[in-house]
């Protein structure tokens, strides 16, 4: 290919890094309970509206004959109240003719105002349990911006609720006209019924409907809850770079933590080293493995290991015991064993006991003759 040819090939980029990378990894429990903590979950609102249509007409009928009572009741207290007309304009009777009226259409509603808070806390605290947070409640000035505005307003989401409203205003009015086509019969009976049993027929078929509704919303609800579960765990989906900084800030910086622990490590080789003059006795493997013992039957039941070490650390010790002058037996299984089995500041095993003392005894003789 020429040299103008290539100068007339398009630029290649690719926009992945220029994205922060692409949202693939599952969220972590972190940020999940910062969203949380912000107010930010999966609910869907067509859950509370479902439950609260088929428990509010449930109770409807349940309730109906006690609250038709109770509103004959207010009726009859109404018409006494005709009586006492000419006392309307006194502002102490007036307040308390008021105040029972008030009192008479809360015992009647009372059921419902029960069923229907009951509802709404149960759902909802079903759907995310309880985790209350006033966060959500903050004004953001973000909202104020119109030209986000728009872009909510055209957006996927708009379109989604769009299309969930057509189809529940389409699922109601099924509904209602396949409710009223059933009960024709009854609804041409209506003017030749007292006017009780009218407003009977006529509540069965309210109830009736409300129920009917509430059955189809309860299907919607099951499916724009699951895609509101979707969309939360989507939106909340991190990229492989966001889960690294977040094990940073949580469980410290990787590199950090590993020159903290070579640190801990130079420390504690150093310390072991400045025992290793005081040892009794080294047995090594001879240059593979090297253990340092001491023994103070004073303080110890058994010999201890004061330091230990393999290969260029073997040879360390060695030297050092060496320039010490502590003895250095060679004992290429012994060495092995004690390496494998005791550790750092720990007592020999009872089963390396007569080895070692065999050693110990050698060791001592040693000394007592250059003594």
């Amino acid at each position: 290919m020429s040299a103008r040819a290539k100068k007339n090939l398009p630029l290649r980029i690719d926009l992945r890094f220029f994205g922060g990378g692409e949202k693939t990894e599952q969220p972590t429990a972190r940020k999940r309970t910062k969203a949380r903590d912000e107010g930010q979950v999966a609910k869907s609102t067509e859950i509370s509206t479902a439950f609260l249509l088929l428990v509010v007409f449930f109770a409807l009928r349940t309730f109906a004959p006690w609250m038709f009572g109770r509103f004959l009741d207010l009726f009859a207290f109404n018409i006494d109240g005709i009586a006492e007309f000419d006392r309307a304009f006194d502002i102490q009777y007036f307040s308390a003719f008021i105040a029972e009226m008030f009192m008479h259409v809360m015992i009647i509603a009372a059921p419902i105002i029960l069923v229907s808070t009951a509802v709404g806390l149960v759902t909802n605290i079903a759907q995310v349990s309880w985790h209350p947070t006033i966060k959500p409640l903050m004004p953001k000035f973000s909202k104020l911006n119109p030209i986000s505005g728009l872009k909510r307003m055209f957006s996927v989401r708009s379109l989604l609720e769009l299309v969930k409203s057509l189809i529940k205003l389409a699922l109601i009015g099924w509904a209602v006209y396949s409710m009223i086509t059933n009960r024709m019969d009854e609804l041409y009976l209506l003017l030749d019924m007292s006017i009780l049993h009218a407003l009977v027929v006529v509540g069965n078929l309210a109830v009736d409907l409300g129920l009917m509704v509430g059955g189809l919303y309860l299907l919607i609800a099951a499916a724009d809850y699951a895609y509101q579960r979707y969309k939360h765990n989507k939106e909340l989906k991190m990229t492989k770079q966001e889960v690294k900084e977040e094990y940073k800030q949580t469980e410290g910086n990787p590199q950090i933590k590993g020159k903290i622990r070579q640190k801990m490590r130079e420390v504690s080789m150093r310390r072991m080293m400045r025992e290793v003059p005081t040892a009794d006795v080294i047995i090594t493997n001879p240059t593979h493995y090297a253990v340092a013992l001491k023994y103070d039957k004073d303080e110890r039941q058994a010999p201890v290991c004061v330091a230990k070490g393999v290969d260029y650390l073997a040879k360390r010790i060695r030297e050092l015991a060496a320039d010490s002058g502590v003895e250095i037996v060679e004992d290429k299984q012994l060495a092995r064993a004690l390496y494998n089995a005791v550790d750092v500041g720990r007592e020999i095993p009872p089963e390396l006991y007569q080895a070692v003392a065999e050693i110990l005894a050698f060791v001592y003789r040693l000394k007592n003759r250059a003594g």
